[in-house]
């Protein structure tokens, strides 16, 4: 480095003795091009005060003192920035790579916790979930038993960010480990509370809702760890009713047993999962009341169930100036005619 700064410096002066003679553009020119190399070689800038006394001082060695005085007092300013701009740097850097490793792992938790959106006879399925961040903390699921029923998982966890990813993984992989069609909801909210005890650090814990829908019967069995309340639209009166069922936060004791309860759905009724990203939109600074949220499904309950989702996500995207403060995750089934 010192090498470069030597070879440089001479060029440096007879730039700065022409200008200083003439003021001449094409010095200025010159000396553009020798910055360009001190850039490119991380030159700092007291390095650079450095070498622009030591060139004044050989063009003109009767420079009076207090100008003198004046460029050692820059020197020492351009060093202490120097050391500033430095750390600055650094720490550009250090995000750029975590950003990068981050946009990485977002990636990836996509990929693992990818479901599709099964074809089920007699149901039309809607279901959306947005991460605020690129990291998600919910978490929908699919799982088609050998029964024909359907499972159906939405989750949340209480806490953001990589740790919260993770917990969703492992929350996922322990739900395709159970064995097909053989566990009911409450059973299986029992299993995966002993896992996530036993797993998940004691200041996160995660909320859920499982249920199974049984197309034969057309009956929805559901159990919920502590999660957002759902909804049941009853079409014939236009009437929306919370599903809810007792049943502590998973993690937060080893033993703990969860209500199970039952449902009866009709001709184009909904059941709607949904986490307190959508309940808790905030309009301003003020939150939007529960039933501005239904008002909302309710305006667009005509729709196929993936549009109306789509819709919803949409009107309080805009209410919330596409700026989201929480993960929105929201589901939506429909009761449809079967095909003969």
């Amino acid at each position: 480095m010192e090498k470069f700064i030597r070879q440089n410096a001479e060029e440096y002066k007879k730039l700065l003795a022409t200008y200083l003679e003439s003021q001449d553009e094409q010095s200025l020119y010159g000396v553009e091009l020798v910055s360009k190399r001190f850039i490119k070689y991380n030159i700092l800038p007291e390095e650079i005060i450095n070498l622009h006394i030591k060139a004044l001082k050989e063009l003109y060695p009767d420079l009076f003192v207090d100008f003198e005085h004046s460029m050692d007092f820059l020197l020492e300013a351009m060093i202490t920035y120097g050391l500033s701009h430095q750390e600055i740097q650094n720490l550009r850097e250090e995000q750029t790579a975590l950003k990068s490793e981050i946009s990485i792992a977002a990636e990836m938790q996509e990929t693992l916790l990818r479901t599709e959106k099964p074809e089920i006879e007699g149901l039309d399925i809607g279901v959306l979930s947005v991460p605020a961040h690129q990291m998600n903390g919910d978490y929908y699921h699919f799982i088609k038993n050998n029964d024909g029923s359907l499972g159906i998982a939405m989750a949340d966890v209480i806490g953001k960010g990589i740790p919260a990813a993770l917990c969703m993984s492992m929350i996922k992989y322990s739900m395709d480990s159970f064995p097909e069609g053989s566990m009911s909801p409450h059973a299986i909210l029992r299993n995966l509370n002993r896992v996530v005890e036993r797993n998940i650090d004691s200041n996160m814990f995660i909320t859920m809702i499982y249920a199974q829908y049984a197309p034969k019967t057309c009956k929805l069995t559901f159990s919920s760890a502590g999660h957002e309340p759902g909804f049941y639209y009853n079409a014939s009166e236009d009437r929306f009713t919370e599903i809810t069922a007792k049943g502590l936060v998973l993690g937060v004791s080893k033993d703990v047993d969860y209500e199970e309860r039952e449902l009866e759905i009709n001709e184009n009724d909904l059941v709607i999962f949904l986490t307190d990203g959508v309940t808790e939109c905030r309009d301003g600074e003020r939150f939007i009341e529960l039933n501005e949220v239904l008002d909302v499904i309710r305006k667009y309950v005509d729709l196929p169930a993936q549009e109306m989702v789509n819709q919803v996500y949409k009107y309080f995207e805009r209410l919330q100036d596409f700026q989201l403060r929480d993960d929105f995750s929201l589901l939506i089934l429909r009761k449809v005619k079967k095909t003969d």
